[in-house]
């Protein structure tokens, strides 16, 4: 702890990955609501070529805005992470310059999506640093970023997976019929995937054979590495998942749906998400009968001990016809604006938006250092 009475939270966020935009919104989410008399701040922007610079305070830089998306500008001062004694500290480098400190940092809050961030590349560093962090280690990080290795944790822990194939590099250079023999025996549609990327970045829904390549091609733009899965017919419910304290279970929200609109948009894409407001909403508690809302917060719960996640995650699922709950994905960093669905979920079970980020605050400020 520092030697004031408020703990410093580094607050990193903007990054290298297509998602820079949308981590800057969820920082200025945080930034506006954070406890002042509890936590002292220091915003850590992460330029797109990855330098590490000292930015603004002001949450209103931030925001969201469909014509000007905001984004961390290079700067002639770089800060860097440096561990000594036992302590993390921030420093400040300038050409010609001595380094300054600017203190030790108590826990980092990295609200980065995407690669380079929510993919364990980031808590690798904070682990080197001897930093606590909020949210999922490298491990959980890397395979809650990699909608393959997902896939199959959520298998070997019984969960429900659609069909899916996964294409790599060398297989589309290689064989691209041969790929798309596989998408044929999956059925149309299909969904097209980047495997490492998030808030519907690349993706495509694709209806028709003749437009499968063209769908390949927008993926491979964020990823070399692809998943292509069947479409499953149900509704979209998600349910917020929060560590427990010390040695509890994992703590679910009431779950929600969402519900896309319709116009231009026949799934969840990254518009409907973060641009138009009017595109898509979220009904928590969802239209579920009793049982299945039980059935879905254990399922969410199942799902967050399968990648060992830590801090929080989302998970979102396809409700069928039948009556049975198909996972789709878990989300180690999601959308953290007071808006976003995460928040949202917990809102509606009784936790509030600057409640929750104390909440994740103190339980990585209770993690140990190190393996665990």
């Amino acid at each position: 702890m520092t030697e004031t009475s408020k703990t410093r939270v580094a607050l990193l966020f903007g990054g290298r990955s297509s998602e820079h935009a949308v981590s800057c919104v969820t920082a200025a989410g945080v930034m506006g609501a954070i406890d002042p008399d509890k936590y002292e701040v220091v915003p850590v922007g992460i330029t797109r070529a990855g330098q590490w610079v000292l930015s603004q305070s002001d949450w209103h830089q931030w925001a969201l805005d469909a014509g000007t998306p905001p984004e961390v500008e290079a700067s002639g001062a770089t800060v860097r992470l440096a561990e000594n004694d036992g302590a993390a500290r921030l420093v400040v480098s300038e050409p010609g310059q001595v380094p300054r400190e600017l203190g030790d940092v108590d826990v980092v809050f990295p609200l980065l999506h995407g690669a380079f961030g929510e993919d364990g590349t980031i808590q690798g560093l904070l682990e080197l640093a001897d930093v606590r962090y909020v949210g999922a280690g490298v491990l959980a990080s890397a395979v809650g970023m990699d909608k393959h290795f997902m896939k199959v944790a959520f298998a070997a822990a019984g969960l429900a997976v659609g069909p899916y194939t996964t294409v790599t590099d060398k297989q589309w250079r290689r064989d691209p019929q041969g790929v798309r023999d596989a998408v044929d025996r999956l059925g149309y549609p299909v969904f097209v995937k980047p495997c490492r990327a998030g808030s519907s970045v690349g993706i495509s829904k694709v209806d028709r054979p003749e437009d499968l390549d063209a769908a390949i091609a927008e993926a491979r733009r964020h990823d070399l590495r692809l998943v292509i899965e069947a479409a499953i017919v149900g509704r979209e419910i998600e349910c917020g998942v929060l560590e427990g304290r010390g040695c509890d279970a994992p703590r679910t929200s009431l779950p929600g749906e969402i519900v896309v609109q319709g116009g231009a948009h026949t799934f969840y894409d990254f518009a409907a998400k973060y641009v138009e407001n009017d595109a898509a909403s979220l009904s928590c508690p969802a239209d579920l009968p009793p049982e299945a809302i039980e059935q879905v917060r254990g399922l969410a719960a199942t799902a967050f001990d399968a990648v060992s996640a830590e801090g929080l995650s989302r998970v979102d699922f396809f409700y069928t016809p039948e009556g049975e709950f198909v996972i789709n994905e878990i989300n180690t960093m999601p959308g953290f604006t007071p808006i976003s669905m995460y928040p949202a979920m917990w809102a509606a079970t009784g936790l509030g938006y600057r409640e929750l980020i104390d909440e994740l605050i103190q339980l990585a400020l209770e993690r140990p250092t190190g393996l665990r």
